[in-house]
């Protein structure tokens, strides 16, 4: 048995969809409401709450794999939990952060996640995403009543990756023998600009998106209301304000570990047009 947590999340959904499909191992979305939970045929719907540890107990029952999305819980609290319940294998989501900018209060977080998993006694994966595609959800809004964007650093690329991709390698770690002990870092198959971002939604819509940089300190003054000043400081350095060649790099990961290769920022943009109408 494989238990998803995160399961509504980008990554989560889209690695039940791939896991269903695959039809080799039953399957558990964990929700806090199974009601109304719309999961995939064959998918079962389990309630529980990684903020409240105690409630994992049917969740876990007869689970022996566990796919676990940090940071929506007491990690230390949800591991021992798994751990006791017999769970052997957890692949953990984690940050390429903690490679390229160890010294950031989230990558230390991330980071001391990973030392619990390793430390826990049960078999571990961890995987290390760059940034998210979907993080240009953060535009919808403004792309869907002015058809433009404010951004700084509008012409730094990164190799963002497509959520699916994580769910896919997530898929190969927890159904597939020689994963385990393991750390991958996960990026799309090119850097793509904020400019480039904004034009591939562009194209999806058939209209022009446009692009508007901004200085580093007015995205602060955006971004502090909704993530406290040390947290727009950190986004803001990963999106460009603090470059590295760890950062900038491309990793072929997916394409080794799923035999496919990742998958375009242009594939994401067209996936979800939808979201900026």
């Amino acid at each position: 048995m494989i238990l998803v947590t995160g399961a509504t999340g980008n990554i989560g959904s889209a690695l039940l969809g791939q896991l269903a499909d695959a039809g080799t191992m039953p399957v558990r979305g964990l929700t806090r409401d199974p009601g109304r939970a719309s999961f995939p045929p064959g998918v079962e719907a389990v309630p529980g709450d990684l903020g409240r540890p105690e409630s994992l107990a049917r969740a876990l029952q007869g689970t022996r794999s566990l796919f676990l999305v940090p940071g929506l819980g007491a990690d230390a609290d949800v591991l021992d939990t798994a751990r006791k319940a017999g769970v052997e294998h957890v692949v953990l989501v984690s940050s390429l952060a903690v490679q390229t900018h160890p010294h950031l209060p989230a990558s230390g977080d991330n980071r001391a996640v990973e030392l619990l998993l390793q430390d826990s006694g049960m078999s571990w994966t961890v995987l290390r995403p760059t940034q998210f595609a979907s993080n240009a959800l953060w535009w919808a809004e403004s792309i869907r009543k002015h058809r433009s964007i404010q951004v700084p650093y509008a012409e730094v690329g990164l190799p963002a990756v497509h959520p699916a991709d994580v769910a896919a390698v997530a898929k190969a770690a927890l159904t597939e023998p020689g994963h385990r002990g393991r750390t991958y870092p996960l990026t799309g198959p090119a850097r793509v600009t904020p400019r480039q971002q904004a034009r591939a939604i562009g194209a999806a819509l058939g209209e022009d998106v446009i692009v508007t940089e901004i200085s580093r300190e007015e995205a602060h003054r955006q971004l502090a209301p909704l993530l406290g000043d040390r947290d727009a400081h950190a986004v803001l350095d990963l999106m460009g304000g603090d470059v590295n060649d760890a950062l900038l790099t491309v990793h072929d990961t997916v394409r080794q570990l799923t035999g496919a290769p990742a998958r375009a920022f242009g594939q994401w943009a067209e996936e979800n047009a939808d979201a900026f109408r």
